[in-house]
Order: C-alpha cells, then structure tokens, then sequence
C-alpha cells in the first residue's frame, strides 16, 4: 500500500468482514456514508479528505463461499486524539451495499515510530559496512607497506632466477620453500634464508646450495608438497623435513604455525624411510655428521687388518680366523629387542615404565611431541624408526634412561645418562 509520507503521521489498520459479496467502491462509500454528520462538521471524512488531513482510504478485499473480508486502511496526519476517535467511528459501519458488515480496528499505527525504527535498523547495517570498510583499509595499508618491504627484499638467485630471501648466499643453513608467494610469507615474519623451488623439477641452484648447507625443506601439507619433496630427496642433499599442517599451505600460516613446524622438523633420513623414500648417498666431510667419521674409522680399521693379512700370506704364515664372540644380553635388552621385532615395520613407539610394561603406544611422527607433553612414569623408549637428536634431548630432559630404535639418526651430542642402543646392538 502506498502511503504519502508528507501528510501521514498515523496508520488506522481495520479488518472488515460481509455476509455477501462486496467489492472496494462499496466499502470506502459505505464509510463515508455512514459517518457522515456523525462526528461532527470539524472530522466530517470528506472535508477532511479535501484538506489533505486524512489521505486515500486503501481497501484489500477478497471473496470466498458468498462472503468478503478484507482490511481498511486510513492514513491520518491528525492528532492522536482526533485520530482515534476518528477510528472508534468505523466500528459503527454495520452495512456495505446491501450486506451486513462488521468492522474491527486492528491497531493505529505511528508511522514516524516506524520510520524512525527503519531509519535505526539502516544507520545499523550502515555503520557495519563503514566499520569493515574502515579496518579493511587499515589493514590493506599496513599490509601494502610489507609487502612493498617485502617485495625490495626478495632477490634472484642463480642462474634460474630463483626467488629468495636476501641472506641465502650468507647463512650456513637455509629453508628450501616451494614458491614465491611461501618466501614473501616468511620474509614477512622475518625469515630470511629463505628460497624456492618454483616446480616439482628440482633447479640447480638447489642442489649446489644443498652440498654446502644445512638444508630444511619446508612445504605444503598436501599431495603436491609430498610429491616435491619425493623429487628433493632423490636429488639433493637435504637434511631436515618440514611441514604444513595437513590440508594447509606454507603461504597461509601464521608466525606462530611457521615457527612451529621448523621447530618440529624431522631429519631428511627418518622422514624418508617413513615413506620408502629412496635418498641421495650421505655426503663426506663436516655435514655428513658423525656417521660418516665412524664409517670412515671402521674402513680404516678394515684397511689394516686386510694390509696385516697380506703381509703375514707374503710371509708364508697362516691367515688367523677371527672368532666374533657370541654377545651376552641383559633381561632388560632381551625385552627390548622383544618389543622392537613387534613393531617391525609399524613405525610406531612404545613407552614402557620400569617393570616393562607398555605405559602408550604412538606414532613415530608424533613421539616427541608426546614425550614432551607427558612422560610421567616412562623409563625406556622403544621406536620402529631413527633415534634422532631431538627425542635424545627430550629422554635427558624427562630422566628417560634407555631409548631403542632402528637406527642413530645424525646425532651431535650423544648424552652420558641414557642408554642408546640399535637393531644392530641387540643382534
């Protein structure tokens, strides 16, 4: 219904109702029929009408089974008295035409209040939209001056042109990221040795980077992150694994996730026998670790007993036989030795108190995080997997006194108060 908002203050709403069929001119006559020198000269309908005090009375009328009904509407710039009395004369209608009708006021209706509710309502859903429009750009200028930073910081590195972080020429150890947009993430936090892959084919450039540093490949917690990191490990010396969360990608994570994730780095070896991934050969010198120098001592070893035995066969003398001593285990390593062929090929971890008994049973993936959380009770450590430095760390921080596993990952410190002992140990 349409109302003229410059002559309406209030709205009377009336529900009428005809024992016969009745259309809209028969009603708004019989109303002004009937009131007719019933209130008056002063709210007689018409001159009321004509001085624009009351505007054009709206009917909605419908008819079914041989009867109408419908509602009346009176717009009214009077008063609030004159309007109600003026609505208290429209109950007295009791005929349209030729039919019985009765005529009930719903309600009277203060249009200004209502406008004034809208108006509220709008102002409302006004001020949100500003408010957002206000933080949005707060935050898209802080975040255009970063990223202009960020983008004067990225260089170009090698003869691919690969995107990096301004200190990977500099830094003993760098992070391997997929993509550009992964650097500018971490440059935004203030990582800075930073560099990118750009594609599953792995450049160059990395793989000379990866035989003088320490290298984390750090990527995305999907099928495409595994897949680079199945082509990195085949071509390039890598020595820590990183990880997005599941389902999450380096680019979107926050300094917290980011700072997480390098901190819960795997070494490049265990990640790689997790997945029956095959590896670049370990390399010589200083980054190869200590495994390297006991390989080397044991060739030495070797070496000269090979070169004693060649002199004593020039000599003329009979070649000893080495006997190897049958090796005697404790009941504690025979136990262990127990609980490691039970997890043969599981790649799990059993914690075991001081009688022995298996306290929890985790992955090997998520061993030192549950070591650090709750070690309460745990005496030895049992892992289908590498022993690596950092559960090593955990055992001397929680007092655990053994820790058994498949194999030594690449350990610097090896501590003085656990027992460490291999597969190769226990056969």
């Amino acid at each position: 219904m349409d109302i003229d908002p410059s002559t309406t203050k209030y709205l009377i709403s009336a529900r009428l109702s005809t024992d016969g069929i009745v259309e809209k001119p028969d009603i708004v006559g019989a109303i002004f029929g009937q009131t007719e020198g019933l209130l008056g000269d002063e709210l007689d309908l018409r001159d009321l009408q004509k001085s624009g005090r009351i505007g054009r009375i709206e009917v909605e009328v419908s008819s079914s089974k041989g009867k109408s009904e419908g509602i009346v509407y009176v717009p009214s710039s009077l008063d609030q008295v004159e309007t109600a009395i003026l609505a208290s004369s429209l109950e007295t209608i009791d005929r349209v035409g030729p039919c019985k009708a009765r005529i009930n006021i719903e309600k009277i209706e203060d249009v200004r209040v209502s406008k004034r509710n809208k108006i509220v309502e709008r102002a409302k859903q006004l001020l949100n939209e500003l408010m957002k429009a206000s933080k949005v750009s707060g935050v898209d200028l802080a975040d255009s001056v970063r990223q202009s930073v960020q983008i004067e910081e990225v260089v170009h590195f090698g003869k691919e042109r690969l995107p990096a972080g301004p200190n990977i020429e500099d830094s003993d150890a760098i992070i391997v990221l997929e993509g550009r947009s992964d650097v500018l993430n971490l440059l935004k936090y203030g990582i800075k040795n930073v560099i990118a892959v750009e594609g599953t084919n792995v450049p160059q450039t990395i793989i000379d980077l990866a035989r003088e540093k320490v290298v984390t490949a750090f990527v995305d917690g999907d099928r495409g992150g595994e897949l680079i990191l199945r082509e990195l490990l085949q071509v390039a010396e890598v020595d820590f694994i990183a990880r997005a969360p599941a389902g999450q990608e380096v680019e979107e994570l926050t300094q917290k996730q980011i700072v997480k994730c390098l901190r819960n780095k795997v070494p490049a070896d265990q990640f790689a026998e997790m997945l029956n991934i095959p590896t670049m050969p370990s390399r010589n010198g200083e980054k190869g670790g200590r495994r390297e120098e006991d390989r080397g001592d044991r060739h030495r070893h070797e070496d000269d007993r090979g070169r004693h035995g060649r002199e004593r066969e020039q000599r003329g003398g009979p070649r000893p036989v080495e006997e190897r001593p049958a090796k005697r285990f404790s009941p504690e390593q025979l136990r262990y030795r127990g609980v490691l062929d039970e997890l043969n090929n599981t790649s799990k971890a059993k914690l075991l108190n001081s009688s022995g008994n298996v306290l929890k049973e985790v992955h090997v993936s998520t061993l030192a995080d549950t070591l650090k959380e709750s070690a309460e009770g745990v005496m030895a450590v049992v892992l289908d997997g590498i022993i690596t430095q950092r559960v090593l760390d955990i055992a001397v921080e929680k007092n655990i006194s053994t820790v058994v596993g498949v194999k030594l990952g690449n350990i610097a410190k090896l501590p003085t108060n656990v027992e460490v002992l291999t597969k190769e140990d226990l056969t």
